[in-house]
């Protein structure tokens, strides 16, 4: 457990002093943390197995973010993600929360859901009754499957049947409701589906296809929020203009799907450092947005005191057992940087993440204009790629940003002008 994620100029430390005070911080050994600071060293038998056709790996940038504090805890937050400014972005917002006490997470529990698709059926409702009619039975034989997960407090819980309209004609839809613990959940939650599959079509007299657990996971939620201090934003007029700026994205599609790709920015990166799988992340989270008409996934207003409140609610399937989190060395690095001690805990972090990511993405837009950050941080990409090293990417970069000509083929020209 990190006992303060506040560290003064982490990002002026040579990437050599930063490991020094991540392991000093969190307790990781030298052995565990050498996978993610040496992408070279993670044995290409263990990703052998993960995929077909392995023929190497992609290594993306892993950074830390820093000044979480989330209920009374604090985290240092890996992530893996390309873009320039996320994790800068992030560790702000988090400094801007923790003023005021940093983020609050709860949650409505790990719970999945598997639908089982059955088509041909002369009485829907009479087929859905019988179904109801047998659902202690369902549950008992989904459970038998995973006796281990249920041994730990989860497994099915609870059968619904829904009966839709489609194209084709009227589908009887039965959802097995499984409380999945610390994992994500999608293989015991198949397996539930699967063998579930043979009763529904006995009982309803009609045909199973697919079988399958859904992404929208509704009955997972995180909720979080954070009160962001309105003068370490820029005052008054900064949280009007952001609470405008979360306004119009709240009312408009197109706004809106560049506003929840900044929460999913910072969620992305989390999910995927962590070994979870950050398409059905996505998925989630795009789909419970679009419930009712495509909208934020995050709220903003302001209190007594004019400060900014945000909040995110949001599907969170995300776990600690089993896939990549336990396979991949890099993941499991991860996992113990953060310290989290259950998939909920890990679900209430990325949540917070979230959070930041998109308080900090509509205080660059309406405050000081996107570009300009960004532009900064990319300006230090241009100059790495025009082949600047060391120090001299940063003095290649100002330069850059001072002429407002940020290409490739100026810092060249600036490049040989500083060797000469």
């Amino acid at each position: 457990m990190v006992n303060d994620s506040r560290i003064s100029g982490f990002y002026k430390l040579p990437r050599e002093e930063r490991i020094k005070k991540v392991i000093e911080l969190t307790g990781i050994d030298e052995e565990e943390i050498q996978p993610l600071v040496d992408p070279g060293a993670v044995d290409l038998e263990v990703l052998d197995h993960m995929i077909e056709n392995v023929i190497g790996s992609m290594t993306l940038p892993l950074g830390i973010a820093t000044n979480f504090r989330i209920n009374k805890k604090d985290y240092l937050i890996p992530m893996a993600i390309e873009e320039p400014s996320v994790v800068a972005a992030a560790s702000n917002a988090a400094r801007w929360a923790r003023k005021c006490g940093g983020f609050t997470a709860e949650d409505t529990g790990p719970i999945m859901i598997a639908q089982i698709q059955a088509i041909e059926i002369a009485e829907p409702q009479k087929a859905k009754k019988d179904i109801l009619g047998e659902k202690e039975r369902l549950i008992s034989l989904a459970n038998e499957q995973d006796p281990i997960l249920v041994r730990f407090g989860g497994g099915a819980k609870d059968l619904r049947v829904r009966i839709i309209d489609t194209k084709i004609g009227q589908m009887v839809i039965t959802e097995l409701i499984v409380d999945t613990r610390d994992a994500m959940g999608a293989n015991a939650v198949n397996t539930m589906a699967e063998a579930l599959a043979p009763e529904i079509e006995l009982i309803s007299g009609g045909r199973v296809l697919l079988r399958i657990l859904s992404n929208l996971a509704d009955l997972r939620l995180v909720r979080v929020k954070a009160t962001f201090d309105k003068e370490m934003i820029g005052g008054k007029d900064a949280v009007d203009v952001m609470i405008a700026a979360w306004a119009f994205a709240d009312a408009d599609p197109y706004r809106c799907a560049t506003h929840n790709k900044g929460v999913m920015n910072g969620i992305d990166a989390v999910v995927i450092a962590t070994g979870n799988d950050f398409r059905a992340v996505e998925a989630g989270a795009h789909s419970y947005a679009s419930v009712g008409g495509y909208s934020s996934l995050t709220k903003y207003e302001k209190d007594d005191d004019g400060n900014l409140v945000g909040s995110i609610e949001i599907p969170m399937a995300v776990g600690l057992v089993g896939g990549a989190t336990k396979i991949h060395p890099v993941a499991r690095a991860c996992v113990k940087i953060l310290g989290v001690e259950s998939g909920l805990e890990l679900a209430h972090v990325i949540a917070s993440v979230g959070l930041a990511q998109n308080a900090a993405a509509m205080r660059a837009l309406a405050v000081e204009g996107i570009q300009r950050g960004h532009m900064a941080l990319h300006a230090r990409n241009v100059a790495a790629t025009a082949g600047a090293r060391g120090e001299m990417i940063d003095k290649v970069a100002t330069r850059l940003v001072e002429e407002k000509n940020i290409k490739v083929e100026r810092a060249k020209e600036i490049i040989e002008e500083l060797r000469s």
